[in-house]
């Protein structure tokens, strides 16, 4: 009977136990569930992977100048596409409603380049986001991961392309459809996609080590440049109602100085005129790019330890701009699309008291502006945007402190949000060191989250207000190529100029070493 017994409660424990590895293994292939279908989401990109066009790496080591002969072929294919104009496009004497967009996205109305770098900016930054947020689970350190996030951003990429220009074609913006034609409609899409897609291929060249720098970058900071050097020295002539004036500056001043009898008056309107680019306008600049450059430079250096290396002693810098230019890049994405909902919104309902609190519209006067575009006049979109002179600054002051105050506090936040999302946060940075073996000098390898937590979320924050505070000025003063663009050359040009001397110092060596 006790054997008997014992048999019987051997056979319930091993069919309990039997139950329970069951139910553990259910509880695990359900627990696992989600991560499984957040891996699915990344791998949906295979099939995709031998169609997806792709630049092949250097097999070698490309020498510095003919990086930059790369670099220059790639600049000279942008600027020859942003001057072809689009084939089938009817010229309608509308304002542009995407004005206000074109600063950031090195787009130029009515050519190939028309969406500029739009879809690829817009879909980094979205993949990006998701990515640092954990939404979309990416190992990068992964090499498949890291291939099938590179075909995302392609896919989904080119797709937004497609959707634009669709999106450009039927909202009227080249002319009626009906007028234009569907194969003329079609040929406009394809035009804008085939663009995208050599921008596409370009910045993605330049970043395989063919070329330095990003391209995307690259392509922004000419096209501010281009700008810039435009409303300078064009040569063009423009009927203002006192007589017939170049646009640029330089050449205005030196016209007007023939021109004019009074030269008092003469150096007074190519100073302060207001309707076209003036010398006020052009030493504005100048100033902003000054004060740019000498504040890339202000940075805290912290001495690390490589355990490596036996105790090799580093600086570890950490800049005022820790987060470089993302926290205008991130504010002037947010208002240019607050402008394009409220003048969609303005345009079909104008009458609307709730819309007209989101933004009221009109189109420029002569007097303001030279090229047709809308300004808000009313509303939110009318807070957030920057006085268009001196003079209407004084005359509405709470609009002024308004938007100064609205873009030091944008700019703060993202420059504290942005270091959380990619990876730079005072967590992620004291992760790599340790798996680095990289370790403070004077403390012990578990405070080096605690030394940097003293900087990194200072400088990203104050940095952010630094930036926004350049922009405010610049904009107060007039600075051609508004104060986002200007700061998005100089530390765009910066970080080359930092890739320039990083590959000669190289290149340098390597002749020392064969020698």
């Amino acid at each position: 009977r006790n054997a008997s017994t014992t048999t019987a409660i051997d056979r319930t424990e091993t069919q309990y136990h039997s139950h329970s590895s069951h139910s553990r293994a259910h509880h695990r292939e359900k627990s696992s569930y989600p991560q499984q279908l957040k891996m699915k989401v990344i791998h949906l990109i295979r099939p995709f992977l031998s169609v997806i066009p792709e630049v092949e790496k250097p097999h070698q080591k490309i020498p510095f100048r003919e990086k930059i002969l790369w670099t220059t072929c790639a600049l000279l294919i942008y600027m020859v596409c942003s001057n072809l104009p689009l084939y089938g496009v009817q010229r309608a004497q509308t304002s542009d409603p995407f004005y206000w967009m074109r600063v950031i996205l090195a787009s130029n109305r009515g050519t190939l380049m028309e969406l500029g770098v739009s879809p690829l900016v817009t879909t980094g930054m979205v993949l990006q986001l998701l990515q640092g947020a954990k939404i979309l689970d990416v190992n990068l350190d992964n090499k498949e991961d890291r291939v099938l996030f590179m075909a995302a951003q392609k896919v989904v990429g080119l797709t937004v392309t497609v959707v634009m220009a669709a999106a450009y074609v039927l909202s009227g913006m080249y002319g009626d459809v009906a007028s234009i034609g569907l194969g003329n409609a079609m040929l406009i899409v394809a035009q804008l996609f085939f663009a995208g897609l050599i921008i596409l291929m370009l910045d993605e060249m330049l970043q395989k080590g063919y070329g330095l720098g990003s391209g995307i970058s690259l392509f922004i900071a000419a096209h501010i440049s281009e700008t810039i050097v435009w409303k300078a020295f064009s040569p063009t002539t423009i009927n203002t109602g006192r007589g017939t004036e170049f646009e640029g500056a330089c050449l205005a001043f030196f016209h007007l100085i023939f021109v004019r009898s009074n030269k008092f008056h003469a150096i007074r309107e190519a100073l302060y005129r207001q309707n076209l680019p003036n010398l006020t306008n052009l030493m504005a600049t100048i100033l902003i790019f000054a004060l740019c450059i000498y504040m890339q430079g202000w940075r805290v250096n912290l001495t690390v330890k490589l355990q490596r290396s036996r105790g090799l002693e580093r600086p570890y810098p950490v800049k005022l701009f820790y987060t470089s230019n993302m926290p205008i890049i991130l504010q002037t994405a947010l208002v240019s699309n607050i402008y394009f909902i409220s003048q969609m919104l303005y345009n079909q309902a104008p009458n609307s008291p709730f819309i007209k609190l989101i933004g009221e519209w009109a189109v420029a006067s002569p007097e303001t502006a030279a090229l047709a575009h809308s300004v808000p006049i009313g509303g939110l979109a009318y807070y957030i945007s920057p006085p268009a002179t001196l003079t209407d600054m004084f005359h509405d002051p709470f609009h002024a402190l308004f938007y100064l105050m609205f873009t030091l506090t944008a700019c703060a936040i993202f420059g504290r949000t942005w270091t959380e999302v990619s990876g730079t946060s005072v967590r992620d940075v004291a992760r790599q060191m340790r798996e680095n073996q990289v370790v403070m000098k004077g403390h012990r390898d578990t405070a080096t989250a605690r030394v940097l937590g003293r900087y990194i979320p200072i400088a990203a924050a104050l940095g952010g207000i630094c930036i926004g505070l350049l922009t405010v000025v610049a904009d107060y003063m007039g600075a051609i190529g508004t104060g986002t663009g200007i700061l998005l050359t100089v530390t765009i040009i910066f970080d080359f100029y930092e890739a320039f001397m990083r590959e000669n110092t190289s290149d340098f060596k390597a002749i020392m070493t064969q020698m």
